[in-house]
């Protein structure tokens, strides 16, 4: 079979679809690939996010990757499961959330885990938490370098730090500066853009030395500024979307020859007129947050257009005299790989051209066991 046809399923009529395919040998090859587009694989602390599911994760930990980063208490207690020897929930717990992070620091030893913190009120409770369950959590202060979502200013970010190293219960050890809002396909306007935010959490890194405080970390980028940080040799950097890659980023980022390792199998089951399709891909099987037309795309039949798509299809116009059938399969890359994994309770891998198990996606949940 040509490379071309690389995503073919020669068992295909044992799937019911819709499907979320994955090829291990891929997802294998962007591990290495990653760990090639830096100096040290200490330096990696990969987001999970986008996997949510312990195979994944394993073969990253086999790989010799051992810092990981992710978002919800499920995706921290599956890094737990998977003995992951360094995990930070990239988010700021509050609330129940943190009493089930502190639950969870003590029910995965093995794992050394830290959270970020924006604030003195919830570096606070924090602390509170942590005495109370005879920890010492360890955070990073979480930096806002112009996404404007969460974070502190770095320019005012000293005082917090200061404060919190006066907390008992937590242990600072960095500082988090996620630059997603840059996502420019022109590589010298991306890394201007970069260099510029991370100018803000490098000159904090400094102040914080010159205050007679030990050097920070700084944990930084996602997937589309990482091979710019990667060259940043003090810097722990934190793409995600690399382990099964998708269409959105390989137009974005096409610097970064990962490869897709995800693929959505769908099949024709209507043709409402002479011109349009409607496949079984609708807004629970595909990430629907962009417009229509970056949703889905199509390996074996790049020319479909999409014109609508509810809940549980899709409409696709074909053009006159398409040869179209029912029970035709397609096989699509989606725009945003991320929120689609977490449509899936289950990831069918497929080595040599045949489906060979299942991947469940543990951390689509909300809840694993705590």
């Amino acid at each position: 079979m040509s490379d071309s046809n690389w995503y073919l399923i020669n068992d295909i009529d044992t799937l019911d679809t819709p499907a979320l395919v994955i090829y291990p040998e891929r997802v294998k090859q962007n591990i290495a690939l990653l760990k090639s587009m830096i100096d040290d694989v200490s330096r990696l602390r990969p987001h999970v996010k986008t996997n949510k599911c312990r195979e994944a994760c394993i073969l990253m930990i086999e790989g010799g990757i051992t810092k990981f980063k992710c978002a919800t208490i499920a995706e921290t207690e599956m890094l737990g499961l998977c003995k992951a020897p360094d995990a930070l929930l990239a988010y700021q717990p509050i609330g129940p959330k943190l009493e089930r992070f502190a639950k969870l620091i003590k029910a995965y030893p093995a794992t050394k885990y830290s959270c970020l913190v924006d604030n003195i009120a919830a570096a606070k409770h924090i602390s509170e938490t942590a005495l109370q369950n005879g920890l010492v959590i360890a955070v990073y202060i979480d930096l806002n370098v112009g996404q404007n979502r969460t974070g502190i200013v770095p320019a005012e970010a000293l005082p917090l730090y200061m404060d919190c190293q006066a907390l008992k219960g937590i242990r600072i050890v960095g500082l988090h500066a996620y630059d997603g809002h840059i996502h420019d396909t022109d590589m010298d306007i991306r890394v201007k853009k970069c260099d510029e935010a991370f100018e803000k959490a490098r000159q904090l890194q400094q102040d914080i030395k010159a205050a007679g405080y030990t050097e920070p970390v700084i944990v930084a980028g996602g997937s589309p500024t990482f091979p710019i940080h990667a060259e940043r040799p003090v810097v722990e950097c934190s793409p995600g979307t690399f382990i099964y890659w998708d269409r959105g980023y390989s137009l974005i980022c096409p610097e970064q020859p990962f490869l897709p390792a995800a693929v959505i199998v769908s099949r024709v089951i209507s043709l409402p007129d002479a011109t349009k399709i409607c496949i079984d891909v609708g807004h629970k099987s595909v990430s629907a947050e962009n417009e229509l037309s970056k949703r889905i795309w199509f390996l074996n039949a790049p020319d479909l257009i999409p014109i609508g798509q509810s809940e549980e299809h899709l409409v696709l116009e074909a053009g006159e005299g398409h040869d179209y059938k029912p029970g035709d399969v397609l096989y699509g890359l989606p725009y945003h790989v991320c929120p689609t994994v977490a449509l899936y309770e289950r990831a069918i891998t497929i080595e040599n051209n045949e489906t060979s198990g299942e991947w469940m996606n543990v951390a689509r949940d909300r809840r694993i066991t705590i």
